[in-house]
């Protein structure tokens, strides 16, 4: 064996990214959980100070932001020996209703990783793994991570670029959002078009109980349903629009989907 130590330099580069990013997630979902980003937002905060903040250990919490700290997701200053957010780290990591929320990226990623015995026994079997086998945090943070590219996209730029189809939501049509998952785009829909109904469909029981209480929540009971289903046969044939929001791909028949789609449109719309 003939190693170059120049391309074995390089390749520890790379583990070493990837080692540390493996780490830095587990220590932002913890930062997330436990309050910490939140707490740092209001302004600079010394290990301890921090602790009492949140009720956390003082020990545990200058080793997390530490990390964060070299990793370049907090700031330190070891003059004052204080943590602290800059307003781009703050809009990044604290502000679940704006455009862009790290943490669901984190936590979605974290949850995925805790499904590698699964994938490792499908790998031997050919077998396939479901969405629901999935750990809980899954479900979470991909809602946690989506939801604000919607709430900052959907109905402000996405669905006006469609000839015609904002006049139709505003005239009001019945829509499915098939993949709903936690409910987040079906639920923002509704909000901006009183005028129609809207009904998600999703296999996931447990995502579909969640999907029901945030719309119970947001008062629109009355125009959105939820209801367990898989996308290859899902009830109706009266929809004007059907939707898929990052469900599509994760399918494992998309070519059958896409022509049940067809088949559950209203005649006018599938011609």
């Amino acid at each position: 064996m003939s190693v170059d130590e120049q391309k074995l330099n390089e390749l520890v580069g790379k583990f070493l990214n990837d080692f540390g990013g493996t780490l830095h997630c587990a220590m932002a979902v913890i930062g997330d959980e436990l309050g910490l980003y939140k707490a740092l937002a209001a302004g600079p905060l010394n290990s301890t100070e921090l602790a009492q903040k949140t009720g956390t250990n003082e020990r545990y919490v200058r080793e997390c932001l530490s990390s964060q700290a070299a990793g370049g997701y907090v700031n330190y200053d070891p003059a004052m020996h204080r943590f602290s957010l800059s307003d781009e780290q703050a809009f990044a990591l604290t502000d679940e209703n704006g455009p862009l929320f790290f943490p669901g990226a984190f936590q979605l990623a974290l949850s995925a990783v805790r499904s590698e015995p699964r994938i490792s026994d499908a790998f031997k079997t050919g077998e396939g793994v479901g969405w629901h086998e999935h750990d809980s945090g899954l479900f979470a943070g991909t809602e946690r991570f989506f939801r604000p590219g919607y709430a900052a996209n959907l109905t402000s730029s996405w669905i006006p670029a469609l000839d015609g189809l904002e006049g139709k939501l505003k005239a009001g049509v019945k829509v499915a959002d098939v993949g709903c998952g936690h409910g987040a785009s079906t639920i923002l829909m509704a909000q901006s078009y009183p005028q129609s109904t809207f009904v998600g469909f999703d296999y996931h029981e447990a995502s579909i109980e969640h999907a029901r209480r945030k719309a119970k929540q947001a008062g629109l009971s009355n125009r959105v349903t939820f209801e367990v289903a898989k996308a290859r046969d899902y009830p109706g044939n009266d929809y004007d629009l059907v939707a898929f929001f990052d469900s599509l791909h994760d399918m494992g028949d998309p070519v059958g989907v896409a022509a049940h789609v067809k088949a559950t449109l209203k005649p006018t719309v599938a011609g």
